[in-house]
This record gives C-alpha cells, structure tokens and sequence, in this order.
C-alpha cells in the first residue's frame, strides 16, 4: 500500500498498534493537515460490568442524573455493560430512560427473569408456572393477613406486586409517597418489620423452597430459590471476567448473592458517584491511574 503523506504514515502505524480508535483532526484554519492520534481505551472484549439499579446507578426509586447517563454511555464504548435490576421493565425504564434496553448491552429485569440483549427478548421465567395457582394463592392470602395485622403508623395501597418472575412485598405499600417511604425506611431501621415478615414467611412457606430479599426502601422480593440475581448469570457463558457493582451485598440483600458468586468480581458501593468513581479507577484509567 503506497503511503501519500506522513498523515497515512501515521494512520497505519495506530491500526498496527491496535489502535483501531484513531480520530484524525484537519486543522483547515491554518491550511494544513494537523496530525493527532486520540487512543481511546482499547476494547475489552470477554469483560462485562453488572450495574444494580436503585443505590448504584441511581438514588433509591429515583431518576439516573445526566452526569450518570453519558457516563454509562462513554463507558460502554469501553466494555460490554448490563443493567441488572429487582424491578420488571417498566420501573427500571422509569429510572434509566425509555430507551433503557438500547442503551446497555444487556438489561436483567426481574433479576434477569425477563432478560434483553441488545434490545430483544433473550429469555423469560414465569412464577406462576413454577410454583401453580394453588400455592401462589396461599402465599399471597397469608401475606395479606400478615400485613393487616401489623401495627405501624402508615399504609396505603398495593402491598403486593405481581411480577412475571417474582412477588414484592411492601408492609406500607407501593402506593406511598416519596416521604413516607423515606419515613418507612427510617422507622424499618428501628423496628426491623421487614426483617421480621420475612422470618414468619420463611418458616411458614419452607416447603416452598422460596428466596426471600430485602431490597430498596419498603419491600421485598420473593421468589424460588436459584432465582436471585445470580439468574442473569446464565445468559453470560461468553464472558470470563463479570464485574458486579451494588450496594446491597450484604446477606439478606438483594445483591448479596451474584456479588458473592464465584463466577463475579463484587464491588460494593455507597453511591451512584461512589459508581462512577470506581469504574473510572478500574475501566478508564490509563496505567499511571490517571483518567
């Protein structure tokens, strides 16, 4: 291949190199070709980060700030990213945008029950299969007794949600407010009413061979065992090196279980900006730690 100009020379040098992100800048002002190699990071490939949703991407419940996005967006021209979450679809496109199962290469909703590949359906699980009516009837009818028995100050609607995969239970409720779900997380710190449900639950449906996860601000999942985050796990036999990142990764959170799994990296984090600062330490710094 002849090369024409020392901007060629330099071109093929960084495709030699494997420096296939080479962005050539034409300084037409000064009437000459200004020669500029921007490496980007190299690609990764064989290398996933696992996101959880609520505390890690985003504040509990609430929307991911644009600061997070475009990170998330500069970060998967880097490495291959998936979202996995507690929620079903419709919730985690509330907090990470509409467009959610485009914008990641993988989206795990349900723990990875309802599970999306470049934004096609890649595999579904269905609790109302696996456990039948009858049980699922049962469990449902004992919950809701338990909960109007229980003495605390709130309660409003919705306290249990039925999920393709999976129930979540909320002793105040779904239908509560931003505040009174920051007063509920607040007063369940004291007086631990989830920890304790999900004791009475525990012994009373043993035979169901059920998992149950405290997750979020005022609920907690509620599906067969096996069926936790670690689920998502099997979508991703390509991959010898999965990162997950999550705030709940102690035992009895909803992260604690793919976190401690052998076939993932777990990082916990305090934040979305504790998120940020991490990956940029792991994934985007170049060998002198500098971004």
């Amino acid at each position: 291949m002849a090369l024409h100009s020392e901007v060629d020379s330099l071109l093929l040098l960084c495709v030699l190199k494997g420096e296939i992100n080479t962005v050539l800048k034409w300084d037409c002002s000064k009437k000459r070709k200004e020669k500029r190699c921007f490496v980007m990071a190299a690609s990764r490939p064989g290398l996933i980060a696992l996101f959880d949703v609520d505390g890690t991407l985003t504040a509990p419940r609430k929307v991911a700030t644009p600061k997070m996005l475009e990170f998330m967006r500069e970060l998967r021209k880097v490495i291959t990213i998936g979202v996995v979450g507690g929620s079903d679809l419709v919730k985690i496109s509330e907090q990470l945008g509409k467009t959610v199962i485009n914008d990641y290469d993988y989206v795990f909703a349900e723990n990875g029950l309802v599970a999306y590949r470049d934004g096609t359906v890649i595999g579904t699980q269905s609790l109302k299969s696996f456990l039948g009516e009858e049980k699922l009837t049962e469990f449902i009818n004992f919950t809701l007794h338990y909960i109007a028995d229980l003495d605390i100050p709130i309660k409003r609607g919705t306290f249990i949600e039925f999920r393709s995969g999976m129930l979540n239970v909320s002793p105040i409720g779904r239908n509560c407010s931003q505040e009174e779900r920051d007063e509920f997380e607040k007063y369940d710190k004291v007086h631990n009413i989830r920890s304790k449900m999900v004791s009475v639950l525990r012994e009373k449906f043993a035979h169901f061979n059920l998992t149950f996860s405290i997750g979020g601000q005022i609920s907690f999942d509620v599906f067969p065992q096996g069926w936790d985050k670690t689920y998502c796990l099997k979508y991703l036999g390509d991959f010898h090196e999965i990162h997950f990142f999550g705030d709940k990764t102690y035992k009895g959170g909803n992260d604690f279980e793919i976190y401690e799994s052998e076939r993932t990296v777990g990082h916990t984090v305090t934040s979305p900006e504790d998120t940020v600062n991490q990956c940029t330490t792991l994934f985007l710094s170049k060998p002198d730690g500098k971004p």
